[in-house]
């Protein structure tokens, strides 16, 4: 059988497109070293597409395995919580002095914690089978587009350092929270 279209296999279709996802978060992650943020952001966008194709391509396939669910778990803690944050203390966080700069801190290790949190829950549910019309919690992928928002607003002058750190802390809460969110 080909391996592309094989549920057992480590390399099917589906996991190839959640390993491209992996690929534009370790890039986004690279670029936010070299203070490039709009292509940083670009491939995280991209990466974010393939995130949508890989569960579209299982589905369809039917390609899921627990491998895919792990992996896919992995990808969404780079792409979706790492990359994001990363950005946000690389072209936000520095630019902040005293009790500010210590509360990012504070703020970025509670939303990647937060967003490890979630999706290990996640796996948990999903797993036993109790993934159900909504997700309990904001998903790490809608967590980054919050964040993606709050970053534009930095950037265009409508929310300040401190109101970044503030709505990070509030978006990570949100993760976990009991907000339902419809899935798709």
């Amino acid at each position: 059988m080909n391996p592309l279209f094989n549920p057992s296999s480590h390399f099917n279709l589906a996991n190839l497109f959640t390993m491209v996802n992996i690929t534009c978060g370790l890039v986004a992650t690279y670029l936010i070293t070299q203070n490039n943020f709009f292509y940083a952001i670009i491939f995280a966008w991209i990466g974010g597409a393939f995130d949508i194709f890989d569960g579209k391509i299982a589905r369809k396939y039917g390609l899921s395995n627990e491998f895919g669910i792990q992996l896919d778990s992995f990808a969404d803690f780079l792409s979706f919580v790492l990359v994001p944050v990363f950005l946000i203390f690389q072209a936000v966080y520095t630019h902040l002095d005293g009790v500010w700069f210590d509360l990012s801190v504070i703020a970025s290790i509670y939303y990647v914690i937060s967003g490890l949190r979630r999706l290990i829950q996640f796996n948990i549910n999903a797993e036993a089978g109790e993934v159900g019309r909504y997700f309990v919690g904001v998903p790490t992928p809608l967590g980054a587009i919050l964040l993606w928002l709050v970053y534009l607003g930095y950037v265009y002058g409508v929310i300040p350092g401190a109101g970044v750190v503030i709505l990070m802390s509030v978006i990570g809460w949100l993760l976990n929270s009991k907000v339902k969110v419809p899935h798709p």
